[in-house]
């Protein structure tokens, strides 16, 4: 219990970004250390978490595009996998999946309560208020982050025993093919931070420097 209660506050804290501007410390070099710090084994916490990072290196928000949470993403999977002793492959195998869904529960809280708090945000603006819109500029963000981390609280609370069913499960030659894949992953987290970076209207900026 005391352990679900710290990853949930670990994802509290690392979600807190929506509030109180980026720090980078939602990356999941940076929660998987966190998370095994938590778990009592910080070592293999951050050689996952790197793992992860390379995965994801490229998930950035772009406009109103969203990518998969690497936040719940990457607490999940590390500490999943930790509990498990199984290696990174098993964190990108369970992370990757969680990510998306937790992208779900963004879109949805993003779309139902956001809307609310820009309006209540307009009204204090139509009157001066600004204090009235930097606390609903940090509801929305505080809430966010209470949100994921109680998601994060309960799902270890409750998927702890079926996880490791769930991977015991699993045939050994799978296993072996997701450890392959795990090599691939970084090359496919570069290609796409490469293409969020490389496009017709930047190309000549790399040009001109390369030169």
């Amino acid at each position: 219990m005391v352990e679900a209660l710290l990853l949930g506050l670990v994802a509290f804290i690392a979600q807190s970004e929506y509030a109180l501007g980026t720090s980078l410390i939602s990356r999941p070099i940076v929660t998987g250390l966190l998370t095994g710090l938590v778990l009592g084994d910080m070592e293999t916490g951050i050689v996952m978490g790197a793992t992860l990072e390379l995965a994801f290196i490229g998930s950035f928000s772009v406009g109103a595009s969203l990518p998969p949470d690497v936040v719940t993403g990457g607490i999940l999977g590390v500490a999943f996998a930790i509990n498990s002793g199984a290696g990174a492959e098993t964190a990108l195998l369970l992370g990757l999946p969680i990510a998306t869904l937790a992208l779900i529960v963004k879109n949805i809280y993003n779309g139902m309560f956001i809307p609310l708090l820009c309006h209540k945000a307009d009204a204090y603006a139509e009157v001066g208020d600004t204090r009235g819109i930097e606390r609903m500029h940090l509801i929305s963000g505080i809430g966010l982050s209470l949100t994921l981390g109680i998601i994060v609280t309960v799902s270890y609370l409750a998927g702890v025993n079926m996880v490791k069913g769930f991977l015991d499960a699993i045939p050994e030659f799978i296993k072996h093919g997701l450890s392959v894949a795990t090599g691939i992953i970084p090359a496919l987290g570069f290609a796409m931070l490469a293409r969020l970076l490389i496009n017709k209207k930047v190309a000549p900026y790399f040009s001109s420097v390369s030169s």
